[in-house]
């Protein structure tokens, strides 16, 4: 018969050791499980690449906060300017008034039946009522005048007060949308900052260098265009090489919609800020009969717009860290073209 012996029950040290790599293992497991495995290059280019079209559709969501602020101030402006003529008008309106009861009061103001009886000069009485009447009806004129300016005044400064609520509002907007542009290139540097030299080289390459090699510094349009387009054109291209800011509209630097704000402007169009404003703005063209001069819009929030400049190719402000080049027009998503 075998012998059945009690396992014998562990040592106190056994149990420290065991309950401590237990204890170990129960804190190493959850980093394990969560640790962030290094992205590969394919990876990061992709999210590179998502960050810089987030942060330009952020750059013309801030540039129109920023034009709605710019106009809000100017609208203000005029109306405070506007608010100190009328009260102006109102002060000396006031002081007419002082005046002219300040002359009844002189002419004793004694009613016109008594003042004959008494006037050893009828002719002058009459001269003196004639010209009281004549303050009476200047006074009503000035009261009248001072009601409506008065009204107009409150009415200015009701829409001021309306006008400096939208201004905070924009620029409170256009903070956030800043903000939002910030934080995106930063990330953006972060994931270069990660990489070698090599793949941060093939992360920031988009395919297109060759298609615009030779398209890299300002050149002379020498197209067939005419007119104002030739005028666009040969603006556009004299800003070849300038490097994209994000928000600039020149002379140095620029996003996409201020190149194409810019550009147009040399050529007698004015143009609205944002590059969907822009498009709002102009005969939309199908895609088969786009021309050199009109202007092509990508993305389906329109948040990125270049100039066809004939042959396939489209010239444009790209994005953070390149600079306004000549690239193949299908290098992005197209969304429409305009014509002005």
């Amino acid at each position: 018969m075998g012998s059945h012996r009690r396992a014998k029950a562990p040592g106190r040290a056994r149990v420290a050791v065991v309950t401590a790599a237990a204890g170990a293992a129960t804190l190493a497991s959850p980093l394990a499980a969560h640790a962030e495995p290094t992205p590969s290059v394919d990876q990061a280019k992709a999210r590179v690449d998502a960050l810089y079209e987030d942060a330009e559709a952020s750059t013309e969501a801030y540039n129109k906060a920023r034009e709605q602020q710019q106009r809000h101030q100017q609208d203000t402006a005029r109306l405070q300017d506007r608010i100190a003529q009328q009260q102006e008008r109102i002060n000396g309106l006031r002081e007419s008034l002082g005046g002219l009861a300040a002359a009844q009061y002189r002419s004793g103001g004694i009613d016109p039946t008594v003042q004959l009886v008494l006037s050893s000069d009828p002719d002058d009485y009459l001269a003196r009522a004639g010209s009281a009447e004549r303050f009476t009806a200047q006074q009503a004129d000035a009261l009248r005048r001072l009601r409506l300016e008065q009204l107009r005044m409150d009415a200015d400064r009701a829409e001021a007060t309306g006008r400096l609520a939208e201004l905070d509002r924009a620029a409170t907007e256009a903070g956030r949308r800043k903000d939002e542009v910030k934080s995106k290139l930063a990330e953006v540097e972060r994931i270069l900052a990660g990489l070698k030299a090599a793949d941060r080289a093939r992360v920031l390459g988009d395919g297109t260098q060759a298609a615009s090699r030779g398209a890299a510094r300002p050149q002379a349009y020498t197209g067939p265009a005419t007119g104002r387009v030739k005028d666009i054109l040969g603006f556009a291209y004299a800003q070849l090489g300038k490097p994209y800011r994000w928000g600039a509209t020149g002379p140095d630097s620029y996003d996409c919609s201020g190149l194409t704000l810019k550009a147009f402007a040399a050529g007698g169009v004015s143009l609205p800020r944002v590059s969907q404003d822009q498009y709002a703005a102009g005969r939309k063209i199908a895609r088969d009969q786009v021309q050199p001069g009109d202007l092509v819009f990508y993305y389906n929030d329109l948040h990125h717009v270049g100039i066809y400049i004939g042959n396939g190719q489209l010239l444009h402000a790209p994005r953070t860290g390149k600079n306004v080049e000549i690239v193949p027009w299908d290098v992005m998503p197209y969304a429409g073209a305009v014509r002005f």
